[in-house]
């Protein structure tokens, strides 16, 4: 089969199209002929030498994919070579084959076709463990979503209006909030014009946010702090604007607030599973029903992967650009 590989880190030329070995699955996995992946920022650290796969993982880069069973391994049941699933992956997305374990499958969603399903995994996945199993949003409550036409900002809108959250996003872009508005968005904040924290109180009568969902890091540690409402919940996804920031805990405790961080990729096989299994109980009749969507900026073949990093870097996508195999 042919992959992206990496033979040394650097720019979006060190991903280079190659022919690599084919991988078995193993007990408990499946192997899945790719048909798409989609491009993540944590893709880009990989290519870049700051995030390496977990101990046997791909070694190749993509966090999600969709395409079609091709073998099933050992002590695999439920599933059935043909079947047309996307994926939660610890690497291995840019390829033309993947290996699986068969708790990280989903089946495509009725009315998702097959390539944009590749858009779901990582984003269904981080928002509904981090704004829902975490930080337990609640109808009527208020969201803020930084980043707010990413791909997971374009789902987080989505479901959370979904349950009937009032949602607050921020972006760079009258386009983008353009963008976030019709998925149904109600607050529209531009950050390179506007303060979040200040804008945020007042739309809610100077509560200030519920929950906010943050790519951003040290960079808005402060700021989110003070933008959450009592009781509120930061839930922190990526870093960013840094790695290192200086947490009032006074104003925390003042507002009986919570600070969390995770991230999908180096959980425990069961851990994620279970996140899975979550994503498609709530998330999958979502989609069904067409209450939720994925929002894809482009497709492009991918042994043009380099093209595709170079988008999302500059920042001029909203939603996922996703990689079709050849």
């Amino acid at each position: 089969m042919h992959a992206i590989t990496i033979p040394e880190p650097g720019g979006p030329e060190a991903l280079v199209w190659d022919e690599v070995p084919d991988p078995e699955p193993g007990e408990g996995e499946v192997l899945v002929e790719v048909v798409a992946s989609a491009v993540n920022r944590a893709d880009i650290l990989q290519r870049q030498g700051f995030y390496d796969p977990p101990p046997g993982a791909s070694p190749y880069p993509g966090l999600e994919c969709s395409g079609r069973i091709a073998a099933l391994g050992p002590g695999v049941s439920g599933w059935a070579v043909g079947d047309e699933v996307c994926a939660l992956l610890a690497g291995g997305g840019y390829a033309q084959k993947v290996v699986v374990p068969a708790g990280q499958l989903l089946p495509v969603p009725r009315g998702v076709d097959l390539v944009r399903a590749a858009a779901l995994p990582e984003v269904a996945c981080t928002v509904w463990s981090n704004v829902f199993m975490v930080a337990h949003l609640r109808p009527g409550e208020t969201l803020l979503v930084h980043g707010g036409s990413s791909g997971i900002g374009t789902m987080a809108i989505q479901l959370a209006k979904a349950v009937g959250a009032k949602v607050a996003v921020t972006a760079g872009t009258k386009e983008k909030l353009e963008r976030c508005a019709e998925l149904g968005a109600d607050v529209l904040i531009n950050y390179r014009e506007q303060d979040f924290v200040a804008e945020v109180k007042e739309a809610t009568g100077g509560a200030g946010a519920d929950v906010i969902l943050d790519n951003m890091g040290a960079k808005y540690l402060d700021r989110n702090v003070q933008a959450l409402a009592v009781n509120g919940r930061l839930a922190i996804i990526g870093l960013q604007g840094g790695a290192k920031g200086e947490l009032n805990i006074g104003v925390l405790l003042n507002k009986r607030a919570a600070v969390s961080a995770t991230s999908l990729r180096a959980r425990p096989l069961d851990e994620k599973a279970a996140i899975v299994a979550a994503v498609r109980e709530h998330v999958w009749p979502l989609l069904a029903g067409g209450h939720v969507r994925p929002v894809v900026d482009r497709e492009l073949p991918m042994p043009r992967a380099a093209e595709a990093h170079r988008v999302v870097e500059e920042s001029g996508h909203i939603g996922k650009v996703l990689l079709v195999a050849p």
